[in-house]
């Protein structure tokens, strides 16, 4: 599924993130920044040991917090790694829409035209899909529609049931 917000375009893929383009993808991070297993791990594995290594020199962030180093082999030339908030951490809503956020933001600030994101916090972590879909798409069609350089931001979403609960909220949020 595709849509114009503003002037970008925002669109629903069913797939492997690993796999994407676009200029940067988002890594569902730990606050450590240690790329275990779910999204990270896929990215680990196909992106290399340079990730990794750029992490470690980083060493954490916050949760709601995003940076950014290599792709490694990856096709994308950034990894994004926003940390999401784990449920029943408290303030859950506020951190994920702030991790969300800061990634957008960080493609801003380095000129960024295209972005891939996961559902941030929808596996380990725990965090509902339904809950995951409204506030990120949410969190980026308001700022799809303030000043930004972004020309395009993909959901790529692992499994055809995440897909269907994005795209349920995203024919929702685009009837409002």
């Amino acid at each position: 599924m595709r849509v114009k917000v503003s002037k970008s375009v925002l669109e629903l893929l069913e797939g492997d993130i690993t796999e994407m383009q676009t200029e940067a993808i988002v890594n569902a991070a730990n606050a450590r920044l240690i790329l275990g297993g779910g999204v990270a791990g896929a990215i680990r594995r196909k992106g290399g040991p340079k990730i990794q290594e750029e992490c470690s020199k980083i060493g954490e962030t916050f949760v709601g917090g995003a940076v950014k180093t290599t792709g490694g082999n990856l096709k994308a030339k950034f990894v994004f790694h926003a940390v999401g908030p784990q449920m029943g951490e408290g303030n859950e809503d506020e951190k994920l829409k702030n991790a969300t956020v800061n990634s957008l933001n960080l493609a801003d600030e380095n000129n960024i035209k295209s972005i891939s994101f996961p559902a941030i916090s929808a596996g380990i972590f725990g965090f509902p899909i339904e809950r995951c879909a409204k506030i990120m798409l949410r969190a980026t069609i308001d700022y799809l529609q303030g000043q930004t350089g972004l020309e395009k931001v993909i959901f790529c979403l692992f499994g055809l049931d995440s897909y269907e609960v994005f795209e349920r909220q995203l024919k929702q949020e685009i009837s409002k």
